[in-house]
């Protein structure tokens, strides 16, 4: 199989430098600073086990560059706000001996939130959900960093909709993982594990805020945004993993050594480092005000958090323009 990688990101880079030196066939799809970086130097992929090493990975700025032929596998790891533009632009293209990669291709959504599958499977009749815990960092344009150790990152694959039997296609697709230094466990439900991995998400948005420094205000307001989806997801009859079942999940597998000086935030957090102009916070705070709305649980917390996330990334603050009793006045909890 092929592994087309549409965003190369931080979590596209990692995924696609990793396949790509354990042997496989990767394409990184990538746009303007970050494909001009990887078109002319390489991808920088930094490693516990094997340092920096810069990567001649095949990239292409779209899907204009790419002839897809029908052992491709594509793997969408754009940000959520990104992913209806890039379904539209690869639903469409034909594949080597006829029909189109919505219609032949399988298409594993490797994206943070659970919004992506459903519009995914508008388009694509192939869908696999991914659950993505990979802590990884991409500052600068060809430069991706993936810290944990011993294993990459824990990639739990699942079809969408569920199924209880996993087909050829995605065992395949693990064991490449595997190879590749991952854990790739396969669920039958992967949407469990999806909405887990929200909650645990939503804490980015206030370190985008706040800073990675653990301010006792900020964290305040965290595990409130937290206990807010908890009763909403409750009221909504959503089952998930919890946080014992979350951090077991890494503990002792999918570990980040300790690091000097200035910490690296999450996604959101590197949004906003950036400048990039957008963030998640539509898909992942956003997500717990949609089903508050819907089942009429009051979410205030999430409402503020990405009331604040937008406005942060629209108007190019860096991150951690707040402090958290800013914050926490902010969102109400004073």
């Amino acid at each position: 199989m092929r592994y087309i990688i549409i965003g190369a990101g931080a979590i596209g880079g990692t995924i696609g430098g990793r396949l790509y030196e354990s042997g496989h066939q990767v394409v990184l799809v990538a746009r303007g600073s970050q494909y001009q970086a990887l078109h002319e130097q390489g991808l920088a992929l930094t490693t516990p086990d094997l340092g920096t090493r810069v990567l001649p990975v095949p990239v292409a700025q779209g899907p204009q560059g790419v002839e897809l032929a029908p052992e491709d596998v594509l793997v969408l790891a754009v940000k959520t706000q990104d992913t209806e533009a890039a379904l539209v632009a690869w639903a469409d293209r034909p594949v080597a001996g006829g029909g189109t990669a919505g219609e032949r291709l399988p298409l594993v959504i490797a994206q943070n939130g659970v919004e992506n599958e459903r519009l995914a499977l508008r388009r694509f009749a192939r869908v696999y959900g991914m659950c993505v815990l990979l802590p990884a960092s991409y500052l600068a344009a060809g430069s991706i960093t993936a810290p944990c150790t011993p294993y990459t990152g824990m990639l739990t694959l699942g079809h969408y909709p569920p199924r209880a039997e996993a087909d050829g296609t995605l065992r395949a697709i693990g064991e490449d993982l595997v190879k590749a230094g991952f854990l790739a466990p396969l669920a039958p439900d992967v949407m469990y594990w999806k909405y887990g991995k929200l909650v645990t998400n939503l804490v980015t948005t206030v370190e985008a805020l706040c800073g990675t420094g653990g301010d006792p205000a900020a964290q305040r307001v965290a595990r409130e945004a937290v206990a807010e989806a908890d009763r909403v997801l409750d009221a909504a009859g959503i089952a998930r993993a919890d946080a014992a079942e979350m951090a077991d999940m890494r503990t002792g597998k999918v570990e980040k050594p300790p690091v000097s000086g200035a910490a690296t935030g999450g996604s959101s957090w590197q949004s906003l480092a950036r400048g990039t102009g957008s963030i998640e916070a539509d898909h992942l705070n956003g997500e717990m005000v949609l089903l508050g709305r819907l089942h009429g649980v009051p979410v205030p917390v999430n409402e503020a958090l990405q009331r604040l996330a937008n406005a942060s990334a629209r108007e190019r603050r860096a991150p951690g323009s707040l402090t958290g009793e800013e914050l926490a006045a902010a969102v109400g909890l004073v």
